[in-house]
């Protein structure tokens, strides 16, 4: 009876795991607004769902009954890993080629090709050769573990660092980084690597929770994503010449030092004049087209001259306006964080945080130093 039960709910699961991978499969296939992303996240789903019915016929014992697909489920290891890192660089906006695409399934080919051999045997043969334990298939068996494993090794760290890649480059792009959460996507990856770790210690029950979770996981971030904001390049003007794709390459290669010095004194112009900073929601493009240069140059300027990055740049700028509305009489009446959001933060988290960071103090110690009382 105990055996039964030990059995039967795993088996349940992962029929549950079966089914939330099919169903969230189409569910993000039928999105009306898809992206590439949706398309691989739906279609890595349905391999996920395929490869979870393959693993129960091996669990249960079914493939001895049923071995029509026997030797398959090798190949779909090497197939989650390229899906999770193409998945990622597409949500992250860096989608590669579609030559480069291909390239990451190469060893899904070698694979088939090491197992040609046996692919091509009856079903029958193909079990016969399973339960004998032949040495010939062992030592291929044994060389696709490790394989396995490096494949499983390679695409998670190219995923993790392809997010620091572009959390650093948000930076870049974004003077208030608190609604850009990439968190679950670290999520994804880690879920991956503990389903790796689960099978290289070859725990099946493990392997069943984990999965089952990692889709439960995949397919609420995947449908309700958020914190992703790609901004789309803005194609503006420079000096009244219209730039295409090779001239915004070339001028983001080496715009000239008096371009790069003109675009800065716009920029300070545009600062003291129209505070642009005091807008929570500003961004390098929203910025580079009111300046009416290419946000390639105008982060260039920003970086040689004042050797930051936009989102430094900008909350520097929201700190020293702040500074100097805080030590104004009349806003004695008005607390902390109300001045800190008229500066343009939009949270006192990244307030706090930007102020001790540039100025080495709580706010409230550098009011104190100023004999300034005010409420937080």
């Amino acid at each position: 009876m105990s055996d039964f039960g030990l059995q039967s709910l795993p088996s349940a699961f992962y029929l549950a795991g079966v089914f939330i991978a099919c169903f969230s499969s189409f569910l993000i296939a039928g999105k009306r607004k898809k992206i590439m992303a949706d398309y691989i996240l739906a279609a890595w789903f349905l391999i996920i769902g395929i490869h979870l019915i393959l693993f129960l016929l091996f669990f249960s014992g079914s493939y001895i009954k049923f071995p029509y697909f026997l030797g398959y489920e090798v190949i779909f290891p090497f197939i989650h890993g390229p899906m999770l890192y193409l998945y990622v660089l597409c949500v992250t906006g860096k989608a590669p080629d579609k030559k480069i695409w291909l390239l990451h399934f190469v060893p899904v080919l070698i694979v088939l090709v090491m197992l040609f051999k046996l692919l091509i045997l009856s079903p029958w043969d193909r079990l016969a050769i399973y339960q004998s334990g032949s040495s010939q298939y062992k030592m291929i068996s044994s060389i696709l573990k490790y394989m396995m494993i490096l494949s499983g090794i390679v695409y998670i760290a190219l995923s993790f660092f392809a997010v620091r890649r572009y959390t650093r480059e948000i930076t870049d792009q974004f003077s208030n980084t608190e609604k850009i959460n990439l968190k679950w996507l670290y999520y994804l990856i880690a879920g991956l690597a503990l389903i790796w770790i689960a099978v290289m210690i070859r725990n099946d029950i493990l392997i069943f929770f984990i999965v089952v979770l990692f889709i439960v996981a995949a397919a609420y971030f995947g449908i309700s994503r958020v914190g992703i904001l790609n901004l789309p390049v803005i194609e503006v003007n420079v000096n009244g010449v219209e730039m295409d794709n090779e001239a915004v390459k070339y001028q983001k290669n080496s715009p000239g030092e008096e371009v790069i010095i003109a675009v800065y004194e716009k920029l300070v112009y545009q600062m003291e004049k129209e505070r642009l900073y005091k807008d929570p929601e500003l961004n390098l493009n929203h910025t580079a087209e009111l300046l009416k240069v290419h946000p390639n140059i105008l982060s260039q300027a920003i970086n040689s001259i004042e050797n930051k990055n936009f989102y430094d740049y900008i909350n520097r700028q929201r700190i020293e306006e702040f500074k100097r509305i805080a030590v104004l009489p009349e806003n004695r009446k008005y607390t902390i964080l109300s001045l800190a959001f008229e500066s343009g933060f939009n949270s006192k988290t990244s307030f706090n945080r930007n102020f001790k960071k540039y100025m080495n103090c709580s706010p409230r110690d550098f009011l104190k130093s100023q004999s300034i009382e005010i409420e937080m």
